[in-house]
């Protein structure tokens, strides 16, 4: 039986584009059903020729199918992978222009912070309507969720559509080990690690070499290299004792001590609005791939080493891989709330994904990730409830708005954005609240 893998948000051409190169390399998979689906009829019309060429060279003859109706892509499918952005970059935009007016600094905006929550409220309205398209024509899928705010999506998914086999999908463990090991001269193939906590806030519990632990030697780089404790994460480390999962840009915005202080964001060379220049980026990259298609020319055909691929593989073949995955917290982390979302190790084999109990967290590291998860919460209990006061609510518990703006403020900036997002989120959270 051929597998049916469909993706959710096709359009973003240059992700798909990895993500495919990916898979075809696969044997097994070389032959599996993709089903694209978008609602921009060019950007859908791009992917299916970006994956015409990629299936090419990767000497793969998938059926490859295009969809402007989603449902229409998404019956019968094994896999849905899901990589929407609600708004594109105008609305990523917003979230930092609006913000920036009110004096507050984000670097990344896209998964916790003010900029985080109005991603997520615009994002659930389309979520609940792809797990119900999922409920009715592809029961037993599998999700595979890339689209930000990770850990408010995946938390959401569970309680407004009750899709169970849904997974949070994000590189950032696998790359900052890759990057630690680099880092003391030891092959990445001959690291042992072990991280945990929540979706761009997890820890690097266990970092070894041979049974030799590899944190001293680490410590030890940055007591000697004055540039690299100029970076948040070694600061984090230095203060903390563990290493955090995701870039210094991120981390900054997930706590209160850095952005609100013109002194650390230039000790810690904070790019304040850096995620814009990704956005011009990513525009840029795909009008490139569009006129490469149009005028004939060869796409570089790269693989990622993203975790989806390796799912699907690992499912259909019953090859056993671990990968770190967002589930919902059943007991993974005991010091972390229940029904939180938090990134664990995952078995991935022919019986799905499993997660891996870590058991408690370092405390100090909990504390953190328990704020994290508040906020998180008030944002899915602001949509789930139909409360428009827990959007505030959220905004106040966040580390870095809280640190920045007085509560009136704070109040504002929500009324702001709210206006600025109009119909894109769910009628009962439209309304303006004053300070």
């Amino acid at each position: 039986m051929t597998t049916k893998i469909t993706f959710v948000g096709a359009g973003s051409v240059v992700f798909t584009q990895g993500l495919l190169a990916d898979l075809f390399t696969y044997p097994e998979l070389a032959g599996a059903h993709v089903a694209l689906h978008d609602i921009d009829p060019e950007r859908l019309a791009t992917a299916l020729a970006a994956a015409e060429r990629i299936a090419a060279v990767r000497g793969a003859k998938p059926v490859l199918t295009a969809h402007a109706d989603r449902r229409e892509a998404l019956t019968g499918a094994d896999f849905v992978v899901n990589i929407v952005q609600i708004g594109m970059a105008a609305a990523t935009r917003t979230d930092f222009e609006v913000p920036a007016r009110y004096g507050l600094r984000q670097t990344i905006g896209d998964t916790l912070g003010i900029g985080g929550i109005f991603r997520a409220l615009r994002t659930f309205p389309f979520l609940k309507a792809l797990g119900q398209d999922i409920a009715d024509v592809c029961p037993e899928a599998w999700l595979l969720n890339y689209t930000n705010p990770m850990a408010m999506n995946v938390q959401y998914l569970s309680e407004a559509t009750g899709l169970t086999r849904v997974v949070g999908l994000c590189h950032s463990v696998y790359w900052t080990v890759h990057g630690l090991a680099a880092l003391v001269g030891v092959p990445f193939d001959e690291v042992t690690y072990v991280a945990a906590g929540v979706n761009h806030q997890a820890w690097v519990l266990r970092f070894e070499h041979a049974g030799a632990d590899l944190y001293p030697r680490l410590r030890e780089l940055a007591e000697s290299d004055a540039q690299l404790r100029r970076r948040v994460r070694f600061d984090m480390l230095k203060r903390l004792g563990y290493y955090p999962t995701e870039t210094s840009e991120h981390s900054a915005e997930y706590v209160p001590w850095y952005l609100k202080h013109d002194s650390e964001v230039d000790r810690l060379r904070l790019p304040i609005g850096d995620y814009l220049g990704i956005v011009a980026e990513n525009e840029a990259e795909y009008e490139r791939t569009r006129r490469a298609i149009a005028a004939g020319e060869p796409l570089p055909v790269e693989g990622t080493g993203e975790y989806a691929p390796q799912i699907v593989h690992s499912v259909v073949t019953g090859t056993p891989r671990t990968v770190y995955g967002n589930v919902v917290n059943r007991g993974l982390i005991e010091n972390l709330p229940s029904g939180g979302v938090v990134e664990v190790p995952c078995l991935v084999d022919g019986t799905g994904v499993r997660p891996t109990r870590i058991g408690a967290l370092p405390p100090q590291l909990a504390a953190l990730n328990r704020t994290y998860l508040s906020a998180n919460d008030l944002v899915v209990r602001a949509a789930v409830e139909d409360d428009p006061h827990h959007i505030r609510h959220a905004a106040m518990v966040d580390p870095a708005t809280a640190a920045a703006l007085p509560v009136e403020r704070i109040f504002e900036l929500c009324d702001d954005l709210v206006r600025a997002h109009g119909d894109r989120l769910q009628p009962a959270l439209r309304a303006v609240l004053g300070g």
